[in-house]
């Protein structure tokens, strides 16, 4: 297995657009997100990263092939949903980098590829912004639902080794349809932090009064 990684910014994104929404579709489609998407919504809102100036995509390749990606762009730059659990807290915006999604197809994974997208995209955020923090958010799933796999377990002790730690409390709510649903459903997400640079997380992130 011969894999390059190389990260991708503004109109340079482009042409690998379509390859990016089938792999979104195909990975995101698995538990835990049980999402049915489409291929031109996902190139419309893949767009988001050719237009946001500080935005990055990280591509795996195998070969030609790409295998894998993930994202990562300002918070600015990110949509109402993600930007107003910490607007609402009166912190800026700016003082935070959004990781989107990071999607690999499952005969690439436990090659240490989950770990370099994280390091590229720290290493893009530090390079490119004042940002302080990291942050993403994660689809919550109760342990008894009907579609969890056998075995599954969460990504929680492998973000912990990334130096990332939950936000109790701090959560948006993303709409999309599951596989054999009809119409998009609501979907409750928690968000996740680390500081990029010698900072503390602010205390307003780490009430416990504000979990739901």
């Amino acid at each position: 297995m011969s894999i390059t990684i190389e990260t991708l910014t503004g109109t340079d994104i482009v042409p690998i657009l379509p390859d990016l929404a089938r792999l979104r579709i195909t990975v995101f489609r698995e538990w835990p997100y049980l999402y049915d998407g489409d291929t031109a919504y996902e190139q419309t809102y893949l767009g988001l990263y050719v237009r946001s100036a500080g935005a990055a995509v990280i591509v795996a390749r195998d070969g030609a092939r790409i295998v894998g990606a993930s994202t990562c762009l300002p918070m600015r730059d990110e949509m109402d949903a993600i930007r107003a659990p910490f607007e609402q807290r009166g912190l800026s915006a700016d003082d935070f980098f959004y990781f989107g999604e990071s999607v690999l197809l499952s005969a690439y994974r436990g090659h240490g590829l989950g770990v370099r997208f994280f390091e590229e995209r720290e290493r893009h955020a530090l390079a490119t912004s004042t940002a302080d923090f990291a942050t993403f958010c994660a689809v919550r799933r109760p342990a008894e639902h009907p579609a969890k796999p056998a075995g599954a377990t969460t990504l929680h002790a492998f973000w912990a080794r990334r130096g990332f730690q939950p936000l109790p409390g701090v959560t948006c709510a993303l709409d999309w349809k599951e596989p054999g649903q009809t119409e998009e459903t609501s979907h409750l997400l928690d968000f996740f932090i680390k500081p990029l640079r010698d900072k503390p997380v602010p205390a307003v992130l780490l009430q416990q009064e504000n979990a739901l």
